[in-house]
């Protein structure tokens, strides 16, 4: 990523956690503005921190590192801030790892709750992927929606990805298999498969994920080689018992964070950091075709801080 584009997307990250990032801001600001940093004020910052969705347990070492040293003392909520970005950066790095393209064909399984993004960050996806000169097939596995389907080829015309279709009310099972087969015989580089949107609590449609995954096995054994979760950012503490279900259900092995620019609750990742420690890949604050990134854990822990 060259300077221009690192600085631009730095713009975007930063725009879109204004709304967590000014909560915790204000907040900062009132307790610094009133007194000392004593026991209260204390009290009050890690409250705060647990209303933004970064966790007890992230909002309680925040709160010990903060009183390093600095107990009843005068302190600038810059200061603050410094510290604050410190310790989220510190639960953050162990996750924030790329996602390695290790084999030919890849099969990346996408999948979430209804509207969490999954279609539109596929197509980002693809796109980010072309970029780099792979190949990409992308296969509509949502095929209980006609608008999925119609809005994932929209997306393969734009990535210059191919796509595999089928008629609305076709087996998702079966199309996964056509799909990983067409990619094995063309040498495809990656494969990106949507599925359909589920909630985390109901049966049958976990069921049908756990099908997809056995077909595709029937043509790739060690595919899906990742198995992404879609999470949008303003569904706060939801998140967690998103990765929870999914994660017992289809081997959740890496997240997605969309919509940061639509929330107040940008800690959660914080959160889910600290609770199950899964890779998180990339971070989406828009709709634009560059507004998926790698996530890096001090660009997040700053802006989510309100650092510049």
């Amino acid at each position: 990523m060259n300077e221009n584009t690192k600085q631009s997307w730095w713009k975007r990250l930063s725009g879109g956690l204004k709304r967590s990032s000014s909560a915790l801001g204000t907040a900062i600001s009132d307790l610094v503005s009133k007194r000392r940093l004593d026991a209260a004020a204390i009290q009050e910052l890690e409250d705060e921190l647990i209303r933004a969705d970064l966790g007890v347990e992230t909002a309680a070492r925040i709160a010990a590192a903060l009183t390093q040293g600095r107990y009843e003392k005068d302190i600038a909520a810059d200061e603050i801030k410094e510290v604050l970005a410190a310790e989220i950066e510190k639960s953050l790095a162990p996750v924030a790892k790329p996602l390695e393209i290790t084999v030919r064909p890849f099969v990346i399984l996408v999948i979430g709750v209804n509207g969490s993004g999954k279609t539109t960050t596929i197509g980002k996806l693809a796109a980010r992927y072309r970029a780099q000169g792979k190949r990409v097939l992308l296969a509509a596995g949502d095929t209980f929606r006609a608008a999925a389907i119609d809005q994932l080829n929209i997306w393969a015309e734009r990535a210059g990805a191919a796509i595999v279709a089928r008629a609305p009310g076709s087996d998702p099972a079966g199309l996964m298999f056509d799909a990983v087969t067409q990619a094995r015989n063309e040498s495809i580089d990656i494969v990106i498969a949507d599925t359909a949107g589920r909630l985390q609590n109901r049966a049958e449609l976990m069921g049908e994920l756990e099908k997809i995954v056995r077909v595709i096995r029937k043509v790739e054994p060690q595919a899906p080689h990742a198995v992404l979760l879609v999470l949008d950012a303003t569904v706060g503490q939801n998140a967690l018992s998103q990765v929870e279900l999914f994660g017992k259900t289809a081997g959740v092995t890496g997240l997605v964070m969309t919509k940061l620019d639509g929330s107040a609750r940008g800690g959660i990742l914080v959160a889910l950091a600290t609770k199950f420690g899964l890779p998180v890949h990339f971070v989406g604050v828009g709709e634009g075709i560059d507004d998926l990134n790698d996530f890096t854990a001090r660009d997040f822990a700053r802006a989510l801080a309100g650092l510049d």
